[in-house]
């Protein structure tokens, strides 16, 4: 396996971990997916967005775009609208949105050879150092993307098990492969 594939390989598993977190929402209320909770981005609803965007953001990038911005960026909000008002308002949305990303960085890494891990890419920072432009290897970037999600999944499996959701689902690489295989 080279290069590559191995990033090709975690982000397989970063959107089938997407995928089964999303099917586990699906059983939540409204209430529940708006609980406050310490951790993650303070909700179940605000860390799904929060995801979201972050991936949106990240390939965004990847391609070109260094200014990056997508409504949920801002846990929930729209730039420009009134407080509270979200920009994905619904798990139905939210799920077809991601399902439209899903297609866009598998078109994205499936094109994707050795060489370009090591070429540059340029982003503006919306967190730490805000409005700086900052410079990283694609492989980098890759590789963040999904350990981030390997994070916020954590902390979304940590709200879920206090929300009572039960059998909570398998998220590991290796489930994913012994699925594969079928044992």
């Amino acid at each position: 396996m080279n290069a590559a594939d191995l990033i090709r390989r975690l982000h397989q598993h970063r959107m089938w971990v997407n995928h089964r977190l999303l099917v586990a929402m699906r059983s939540l209320s409204e209430e529940q997916l708006r609980q406050p909770f310490a951790i993650g981005q303070g909700s179940v609803w605000r860390t799904l967005t929060h995801l979201l965007a972050a991936e949106y953001v990240w390939l965004e990038a990847m391609l070109g775009n260094e200014s990056p911005v997508m409504p949920g960026d801002v846990p929930g909000k729209l730039p420009g609208n009134q407080e509270g008002e979200e920009a994905i308002r619904s798990l139905h949305e939210l799920i077809s949105k991601w399902q439209e990303l899903d297609h866009r960085w598998n078109e994205y890494l499936n094109s994707l050879t050795d060489d370009d891990l090591d070429e540059v890419v340029y982003k503006t920072s919306t967190s730490s150092g805000r409005g700086k432009r900052h410079g990283t290897r694609q492989a980098d970037v890759l590789l963040h993307v999904c350990t981030h999600a390997q994070y916020t999944t954590a902390q979304l499996m940590n709200m879920l098990r206090q929300l009572g959701v039960t059998p909570l689902s398998d998220v590991m690489l290796i489930s994913l492969a012994r699925q594969e295989v079928g044992t």
